[in-house]
């Protein structure tokens, strides 16, 4: 198996590992304290005795980045498993996507060879610059928290500065997207996805040059809230740009969607002009937005160098992701909990939903959810229709008058639990931002331990 670059030693030896020790005991403390799960303590700590912590920690291993708007952490998971198979793996599990985070998990594995970090887009130029990454994985790029990131347009700009400040670093994109295309234009040799997007919205107009975008639908396979996933074979153009020139590089990977949980993933490979080699692909996470997920997974642990049946048989062995998807009881209900925080990931969550099965939207607005919640205008809520919805959460009431606009019928409280118990008994997808996500998390693991004590 070909070895990437890895890290170079950008720490300072026995001060840095000094300042890692602190931040452990930091977190040990956190978590017999009850304060917290100790993802976020342990990297902070030790960057504040020692900034050069995490060079120290990525010495060594070869580093993949992955990085994006939506599917950062669902698609980290899934090439850690696509990983695994070729040597341990440190991976930020549980979410925790900036510098500290990053440091806690390369501290939690200190000699796995591999690592997989999951970057949020304005801290992808800090953990590259200390990591020196073997790859980066770039996802997609839409509108989200606006407070925060300001126009999509403006990440894009920054994730190119960062790619281009790393030119021997392989960069794995999705070519459906044409936020992400112009930033990763200018990669050396960058390995294109045909990863679909169902949002088109913030991308109306060229990146390049501003003019509109002329698309086809390249065949892609619509789901059940209007938005598709490109699937179409690589000879087909998805959008273009006629004035400037900028279009949907030809993918070399690609896949067919087959069953629920399965599909056809397809690569061009070296030889004659149309040769391509294929590996089924089958994934334990709902929905067509987590197969093109493991596709992206897949592809760059090939690309790495990892035979692709075993890294396909590592993307299977994947069933949940930081709570998500899992069926938990609570009460007289099942609940299936689905992060939403923006209007593509809400569209993509729309896809996973069951025909009929009630549905609780929990929509909160502090800081890490973003205080702007004016994309809640921007949701597709047709599919809403015909099944029990309630609403709750700090912006329940936002989202109920939209709901009300477009026709829903609903039910509108404040406290998530209060509203859940409002709906039919059974099984229930919970549709939660950031926080609202965490607690509910949280609540249904309370719940958990009290039903089997």
């Amino acid at each position: 198996m070909r070895q990437p670059r890895t890290a170079s030693d950008g720490g300072r030896g026995g001060w840095s590992r000094a300042a890692v020790a602190a931040g452990r005991v930091a977190g040990g403390l956190s978590r017999l304290t009850g304060l917290g799960g100790g993802s976020v303590i342990v990297g902070r700590v030790a960057l504040a005795l020692d900034p050069g912590a995490l060079a120290w920690l990525a010495r060594g291993r070869t580093v993949v980045l992955v990085s994006g708007t939506n599917g950062k952490t669902t698609t980290s998971h899934l090439l850690a498993g696509a990983l695994a198979g070729a040597g341990a793996v440190a991976h930020n599990a549980s979410g925790s996507n900036m510098a500290d985070g990053a440091v806690t998990a390369l501290a939690a594995r200190r000699h796995a060879p591999w690592a997989v970090l999951e970057v949020d887009e304005l801290h992808l130029a800090e953990v590259a610059g200390a990591t020196r990454p073997a790859a980066v994985v770039l996802l997609n790029l839409t509108r989200d928290q606006l407070d925060r990131v300001s126009e999509v347009r403006r990440t894009a700009a920054d994730v190119r500065r960062v790619l281009d400040a790393h030119p021997t670093t392989t960069t794995v994109a999705n070519a459906d997207d044409p936020l992400t295309v112009w930033a990763a234009g200018t990669a050396r040799s960058p390995v294109w996805v045909a990863a679909g997007a169902g949002w088109c919205r913030d991308t109306a107009s060229c990146p390049r040059c501003g003019e509109l975008l002329a698309r086809e639908d390249g065949g892609a396979e619509v789901s059940a809230a209007g938005g598709g996933l490109a699937v179409a074979t690589p000879t087909r153009v998805g959008w273009s740009c006629a004035p400037c020139g900028l279009a949907r590089p030809r993918p070399a990977w690609w896949w067919e969607h087959r069953a629920p949980m399965r599909a056809l993933a397809h690569r061009a490979v070296a030889g004659e002009a149309g040769e391509e080699a294929t590996v089924p692909v089958r994934t334990g996470l709902p929905g067509r937005v987590n197969v093109a997920n493991a596709v992206v997974a897949l592809a760059t642990a090939v690309t790495l160098g990892v035979d692709p049946e075993r890294a396909a048989a590592g993307v299977a062995t994947v069933r949940e992701v930081a709570g998500r998807y899992r069926l938990s009881r609570i009460g007289r209900h099942r609940v299936r909990l689905v992060l939403v925080k923006n209007p593509a990931g809400w569209l993509a969550a729309l896809d996973l939903l069951d025909p009929g099965r009630p549905v609780l939207v929990v929509v909160n607005d502090r800081e890490a959810d973003g205080r702007d919640v004016s994309w809640l205008w921007d949701l597709d809520v047709a599919p809403l229709e015909g099944r029990p919805v309630a609403v709750a959460g700090d912006r329940a009431a936002d989202l109920g008058v939209r709901l009300s606009y477009g026709g829903v019928d609903h039910l509108t409280g404040a406290d998530p639990l209060a509203a859940l118990a409002r709906l039919p008994a059974g099984e229930v997808d919970v549709l939660a931002t950031y926080t609202a996500f965490s607690a509910l998390r949280a609540e249904l693991a309370r719940a958990e331990r009290a039903g089997a004590a």
